[in-house]
């Protein structure tokens, strides 16, 4: 006999809410449980990604080192700092070298031909506000007269750079530098230079007369005003003008670079002239010592009587405010 158990609808309805309640509750669960590990895999997603894109971030700030080294050779370094540099590979230590050769040289005129008075941190200055008595004007020898301003940008012992500012009229008196090799720049306005070599085989002669000069003779090299703009120039120890005058046809400044430096103790000892005509002692040359001059040739030459440093020599020291120099 079957057995048929008929339950009530209602019963039945609510058998069957009552196993879905129970099926959903078991999902419910099963996914708060699931909910922390799914939280763990989108960290791991984060993280990795998060990574990805500092590595990507870092790539694009990253400079290699040979390109970082150009980058840092490219910067624009002052002029002043450029000739400081050149001037340290050229020159060596004083006395342990003759001139340096011709290229290094050729470079170093060719920056200098670039400076201008703001370079070394000067402003050009107006003739106007001089109060020289001027070129032609008359005795410069006077209490009021400007001095001639010194700037000292660097010394060591292989070379000295160096500014002298000059007011009109302003003269530094012939003298000489021994073993030395100069550079010279006007860096504004206009200065008259008279330069001389001397004569070899040497002609020195001694006067007899009391109160008369040992002179030697010398040989013209220039005798012209240079005007800013204008190309460097350049002496050696025995020619292009190593004994030289500077005297100011209008407010100007030279900017000097003096390999190796002055020093008496070395045998570097800066001694003043005066100059003399030719015609002043005559073609009497003593036997033996080679020296002629060439008829016509006259004006080309002078006699150089040693003096002591001028009392009128009014110089004073500055202080530079260009460019500052990595030594």
């Amino acid at each position: 006999m079957e057995l048929i158990i008929r339950s009530n609808p209602v019963q039945i309805i609510r058998h069957q809410i009552c196993s879905d309640s129970c099926e959903n509750k078991g999902k419910q669960e099963e996914s708060r449980q699931n909910i922390p590990k799914m939280f763990s895999e989108i960290q791991k997603v984060t993280d990795k990604a998060m990574v990805f894109l500092q590595k990507k971030a870092l790539s694009a700030l990253y400079i290699p080192k040979q390109k970082l080294h150009m980058a840092m050779n490219n910067t624009t370094a002052p002029k002043v700092q450029l000739l400081y540099d050149l001037c340290k590979t050229t020159f060596t230590p004083s006395g342990l070298s003759s001139s340096p050769s011709p290229q290094p040289i050729h470079k170093l005129c060719s920056l200098l031909d670039t400076f201008g008075p703001g370079d070394v941190g000067l402003k050009e200055e107006s003739p106007d506000d001089d109060r020289g008595h001027g070129f032609f004007g008359l005795n410069r020898v006077t209490r009021w007269a400007q001095p001639i301003t010194y700037l000292d940008i660097h010394e060591c012992d292989s070379f000295t750079m160096c500014v002298f500012c000059f007011p009109t009229s302003s003269v530094i008196p012939l003298h000489d530098h021994p073993g030395m090799t100069v550079l010279s720049k006007v860096l504004y306005g206009s200065m008259h230079v008279k330069a001389y070599d001397w004569v070899e085989p040497s002609c020195i002669k001694e006067s007899q007369e009391p109160g008369c000069p040992q002179v030697r003779l010398a040989r013209l090299v220039a005798d012209k005003v240079l005007t800013a703009p204008c190309g460097t120039s350049i002496l050696y120890p025995k020619t292009g003008g190593n004994l030289h005058c500077f005297t100011a046809v209008t407010p100007c400044a030279v900017l000097d670079v003096l390999a190796p430096p002055y020093r008496e103790d070395l045998g570097r000892k800066c001694t003043y002239y005066v100059d003399y005509p030719y015609s002043a002692f005559g073609n009497d040359f003593p036997q033996g010592n080679g020296a002629q001059i060439s008829s016509g040739k006259e004006e080309e030459s002078a006699w150089l009587a040693e003096i002591e440093t001028p009392d009128d020599l009014y110089m004073r020291s500055g202080v530079y405010v260009g460019p500052s120099i990595r030594v």
